[in-house]
């Protein structure tokens, strides 16, 4: 399969260096380039593509208005968003993932990390630099979970929403960063296992993708806890 990007940067150069990067791969298509963020909402309606790589300071409407745009509920079959920016302030990185981006990098990550991030997001996962994972993922615990527990449940953080024993233990790895083939060596099971667990978790979470399941093991606590 091809995976079809649209790259978002006012900046011509970086446009041309991340075209030159996708271009070279087999299995990754450019098929537009936006100089910001409307021209970006013109040409994913355009073109749908599968994947765009947003910056975030652009003119007119920046990367991350433009990403709560192209993910707002109710949309059919939206593109999955990639942020990359120089800048990886907190602030930025949170709103981001909460708008839900399926990716974080910042511009010095390198061409490797570009092209598996946009592979992780066209196969459903999230890939964020590791420069600011560990303390993107930290920053979160202490912080409100994604929803308020039942009346009488006890403490927030022993809150766990239907989650199955085995269910738990994939939102804790996910949580630490693995990918789903990781998670299955450790937990020897299948990668097909690993994805219906998480689409299962998804959906008893409310989450868009695993970077919102591994924010909210964070928040919640069990990220946390050791098993």
């Amino acid at each position: 399969m091809t995976i079809r990007v649209l790259i978002a940067d006012d900046q011509a150069m970086v446009r041309t260096g991340f075209g030159m990067i996708l271009s070279a791969e087999d299995d990754i298509e450019v098929v537009g380039e936006a100089v910001d963020g409307v021209q970006a909402l013109e040409l994913a309606e355009r073109h749908r593509p599968d994947v765009v790589l947003m910056d975030i300071r652009m003119p007119r409407l920046d990367g991350l208005e433009a990403l709560r745009r192209l993910t707002r509920p109710g949309l059919v079959d939206p593109p999955k968003v990639v942020v990359v920016t120089t800048f990886d302030d907190d602030e930025y990185v949170h709103r981001a993932l909460r708008d839900g981006a399926c990716g974080f990098l910042v511009k010095d990550s390198g061409p490797a990390l570009l092209v598996e991030a946009i592979r992780a997001a066209a196969s459903g996962e999230a890939l964020v630099s590791p420069s600011v994972t560990v303390r993107l993922l930290r920053g979160l615990a202490g912080g409100p979970p994604g929803g308020a527990a039942p009346a009488g449940s006890g403490p927030r953080e022993e809150w766990h929403p239907e989650l199955s024993a085995r269910e738990t233990e994939v939102v804790r790895l996910v949580a630490t960063g693995l990918t789903n083939a990781e998670i299955a060596a450790e937990l020897s099971i299948s990668v097909g296992t690993v994805k219906t667990h998480l689409g299962n978790v998804q959906s008893k979470l409310s989450a868009r993708n695993r970077v919102e399941i591994a924010a909210w093991a964070w928040r919640s606590g069990l990220a946390a806890r050791r098993p």
